[in-house]
């Protein structure tokens, strides 16, 4: 066996048996690499077999119809592209509802917990040489764990994308607006949000969305992490420009409406009180904090990390991949994020403190409508939630294929009719189904703890061979000790979801 022949993951050697890498390699039904077209078609042959240790080195260069060609910074790029999320925009609102100090704690907790499910699921992968998701849930449940994997992706990420375009209706047409100087909305088309997501989709969307590679997406992936850089920039300086207490009126004269950021004028009377004595308090941040919203922002912070459903195809498409770059990757994507999210949630929060809205930008606007920063925050906001759906619909793309065309090799044709059918029936949905958001809310309280933590847990204690780490071995019990925390994140999110309904308010909070 030559240098060329030794299997890129260290991992997998380990568990090859003595004096079988001969006869493993010498086996006529190994396919070739011209003709293995897609992952699957070099799973299938193993998939009815244990989980044999020669398996991994017969497929070290078949996970793929190429060889990873995606370099370390793109694939960075692409996960913290996949990290970030719409629920930026509602951290701040997080914050106000729960302190600095807990908040702090809180998303702390959730990216290390991120990491380390991202840890289990790239294990299980060096284990039995499988990059895709629903293929460990093959290996370690059989179909139903496949299926159950690739469901909970389809319905997790369409419901991410669905959230996107729902940005999009809902803030392109009010930049549109600012940009023509329009103070009340017309009729025109070009005002209409329906008309405007459609058009987007199948300009900006599909294109992207056709691309063969997900390792292609890193340039636009960049651009969009730049945006959200912009908009982190710009909350920092409007901390500083905004005064507290704000005017009892928006800077144009425009008087806010139920949800008031009117503070009363410094001769007015509050509660028998001059406000020159309730201004500390007013523009008082607060280091904890517990309300009945506060439970409501614990979800937002729990799934403000999902990324698991990307990673196993952008580790697939890494050049020279291994299970330790790709973990440096996922921290090094994490802790980007981290640090944005955290720094957005605290200038936003010390902008308006306790007047903060659910939504951010909604905040900005209702102060100074025709601002041109906040304009153009808008706007880098709706590019950055633009360029993210092609990199969530890559892995939905992928479990349908896992669902339906397991058996066949890759088709162009397919490729495109399945992005078609997926934009398509999204478009529907945020045209049509206004109050779709609560069903998506019920989907990201039982797929989103499932890829997060359950799924990543159990496989990993199913895959990994007891005779290296058996049941009672501390590995596998932390791994159990997740997966029940991930129960306990489901069981509390929907148990939130009903109260709300029942209770008939609406809690506030971004989406991922």
């Amino acid at each position: 066996m030559d240098s060329s022949e030794v299997p890129i993951e260290t991992e997998m050697v380990e568990l090859v048996a003595n004096n079988k890498e001969q006869s493993t390699l010498s086996l006529p039904s190994i396919p070739s690499m011209e003709n293995d077209r897609f992952v699957e078609n070099s799973i299938n042959q193993t998939e009815l077999e244990e989980f044999l240790p020669h398996a991994s080195e017969s497929r070290k260069m078949h996970f793929t119809d190429f060889e990873g060609k995606t370099s370390f910074g793109m694939s960075v790029f692409n996960l913290s592209n996949a990290i970030m999320g719409s629920g930026i925009l509602g951290l701040a609102y997080a914050m106000a509802n729960t302190g600095i100090l807990l908040f702090l704690f809180l998303l702390s907790g959730v990216a290390m917990l991120s990491c380390y499910s991202i840890h289990l699921l790239l294990k299980s992968s060096g284990i039995v040489g499988i990059r895709a998701y629903e293929q460990l849930g093959y290996r370690a449940f059989g179909t139903p764990g496949k299926l159950a994997a690739a469901v909970a992706i389809t319905l997790q990420n369409i419901g991410a994308m669905s959230s996107y375009l729902y940005i999009i209706k809902s803030e392109l047409p009010l930049v549109i607006q600012t940009f023509l100087n329009l103070e009340n909305k017309t009729s025109d088309w070009y005002l209409n949000g329906n008309y405007l997501v459609v058009m987007v989709s199948i300009t900006v969307i599909l294109p992207l969305a056709l691309m063969k590679q997900l390792g292609y997406l890193g340039y636009a992936s960049g651009f969009s992490l730049s945006c959200m850089m912009f908009f982190l920039v710009s909350v920092i300086y409007k901390k500083f420009q905004i005064p507290c207490p704000l005017p009892d009126q928006s800077l144009n004269g425009t008087i806010i409406g139920n949800h008031s950021l009117a503070y009363e004028s410094t001769f007015s009377q509050h509660n028998g009180h001059s406000v020159e004595d309730s201004e500390g308090s007013l523009c008082s941040p607060r280091m904890f904090t517990l309300n009945t919203q506060t439970a409501y922002t614990i979800p937002i912070m729990a799934f403000a990390f999902v990324c698991h459903p990307e990673v196993l195809p952008i580790y697939t498409e890494l050049k020279n991949p291994s299970k330790k770059k790709m973990q440096h990757i996922s921290n090094i994507s994490i802790s980007v994020m981290f640090i944005m999210y955290f720094l957005a949630a605290l200038f936003g929060y010390l902008t308006f403190y306790d007047k903060v809205e659910s939504e951010l930008l909604h905040t900005y606007s209702k102060v100074d409508p025709f601002n041109i920063l906040i304009l153009c925050v808008r706007v880098a906001v709706l590019t950055a939630v633009t360029l993210t759906v092609p990199i969530v619909l890559f892995p939905v793309r992928r479990a349908i294929q896992h669902m339906l065309f397991q058996n066949k090799e890759f088709s162009w044709l397919r490729h495109i009719f399945i992005a078609i059918i997926l934009l398509t029936f999204i478009n529907l949905l945020v045209i049509f189904a206004p109050t779709i958001l609560g069903i998506f809310g019920v989907i990201g309280a039982t797929s989103a703890p499932c890829l997060i933590f359950i799924f990543p847990a159990i496989f990993y204690i199913r895959i990994m061979p007891k005779d290296k780490e058996p049941m009672n071995s501390t590995p596998k019990i932390l791994a159990a000790c997740f997966a029940g925390l991930g129960v306990l994140f489901m069981i509390m999110s929907l148990s939130f979801i009903i109260i709300d309904w029942a209770t008939g308010s609406s809690s506030s909070g971004g989406s991922h």
